[in-house]
């Protein structure tokens, strides 16, 4: 497992691969889940998760759009998660049970992305499934959480650095996703 760490003026940028994955029925079944200690998870209540209220309705509901049809063209599933607190874990820890928890990704391919933001302990973090590291490597998520998503988040502007998140990894999974079609052709 590839670990990769920077410290950007206070807020903290994790990479690691998802270790679980699930069929896209996850969202609905594991509403409420609990990881593997019993431990409560934020409900999975959509490709937008929003407990940290940083994300107006509109643009959570655009991001929703654009994550849907990102796994209707790909299967790779991507859910956007902004968390009130940490609770004391560190966002390794919560994101690889977020991960785990929810199952995203399709079974067998390993195929989930989380974008997880902390704004209480100034942390974000890309999780990527081990059937998208050839694309969604850890260089190209430290380089779209440092030009993307954290000079806006400087700037206060969550919402902003979020949706620029979203577009650079939607970049990223399209460009790769593309390039597969064109070799299988």
């Amino acid at each position: 497992m590839r670990i990769l760490r920077l410290l950007a003026t206070g807020w903290l940028m994790l990479v690691l691969p998802l270790s679980a994955s699930c069929n896209s029925q996850s969202v609905a079944k594991l509403a409420s889940a609990t990881d593997e200690a019993g431990d409560r998870l934020p409900r999975l209540t959509g490709r937008v998760v929003d407990n940290a209220n940083l994300i107006a309705p509109s643009a959570a509901a655009q991001l929703t759009r654009r994550l849907s049809a990102l796994e209707t063209r790909t299967t790779d599933q991507f859910v956007v998660v902004t968390l009130p607190s940490l609770g004391g874990e560190t966002i390794e820890q919560y994101g690889l049970r977020l991960g785990r928890g929810w199952g995203i990704g399709q079974r067998g391919k390993n195929n989930g992305v989380l974008l997880i933001v902390a704004p209480t302990e100034r942390k974000v973090r890309i999780e990527v499934g081990y059937g998208l590291e050839n694309r969604l490597t850890d260089p190209i998520a430290a380089g779209i959480i440092q030009a993307r998503i954290l000079p806006e988040f400087r700037a206060g502007r969550m919402e902003e650095g979020i949706v620029e998140g979203v577009d650079g990894i939607l970049a990223v999974l399209d460009a790769g996703s593309s390039a597969e079609r064109k070799m299988a052709a």
